[in-house]
């Protein structure tokens, strides 16, 4: 491995600050999944919110291996808060997968940038995906912390068919997130300097 290949203090601050914010705005947006209603559109909102600060990202990521540490760190953080080593195989998953897709691209080429986001945004299947995968033990927990009457909406909401409709729900907002951020760091970020 060369010198210029491996990841250096810079990367590595690039990394924590940016996983932060990531981490940061898709919990406050799960907040919002108190209401049943919202499970299904959060598979909308989390791409579009996420994608600002990881397009930034994207602006200083040139080497193989900044999306695959991300993906570790958010997926170790749901694993703790809860969203047990699903959360954490998804997001190493997806941030290696979307890892390789920048590096082909060369770092450089948005449509790249686009992709790998994309790919990226597939882990958001993990928080729901213990509603379909976790069986009877995880609705009974529902039913006590929240109510019967809320695990009866929520099954209403995220039915298990949602698992084949949320995947590329999560991708094209992903996709449109991408052209989105874009936009907003060539209107605000480019002009002010930062990316």
């Amino acid at each position: 491995m060369t010198e210029t290949s491996r990841l250096n203090g810079k990367d590595l601050i690039n990394i924590g600050v940016y996983t932060a914010i990531v981490i940061g705005v898709i919990f406050v947006i799960g907040m919002l999944n108190a209401f049943p209603p919202m499970y299904p559109i959060s598979l909308v909102i989390w791409p579009l919110a996420c994608a600002i600060p990881m397009m930034l990202y994207y602006t200083k990521i040139r080497k193989f291996g900044m999306l695959t540490i991300t993906g570790v760190i958010v997926g170790a953080f749901f694993f703790m808060v809860g969203y047990t080593w699903v959360a954490l195989v998804c997001y190493s998953v997806a941030g290696f997968a979307a890892d390789l897709i920048l590096k082909l691209g060369g770092y450089h080429r948005f449509i790249f940038h686009a992709l790998s986001y994309a790919v990226f945004c597939l882990a958001l299947i993990a928080p729901p995906l213990l509603l379909w995968l976790a069986g009877p033990a995880y609705w009974d927990g529902i039913e006590e912390s929240m109510g019967s009457e809320y695990a009866e909406a929520l099954r209403g909401f995220m039915p298990p068919w949602m698992l084949y409709v949320g995947l590329p729900v999560l991708f094209l907002s992903g996709l449109a997130g991408a052209f989105l951020g874009r936009k907003m760091l060539r209107k605000h970020f480019v002009r002010a300097g930062i990316a």
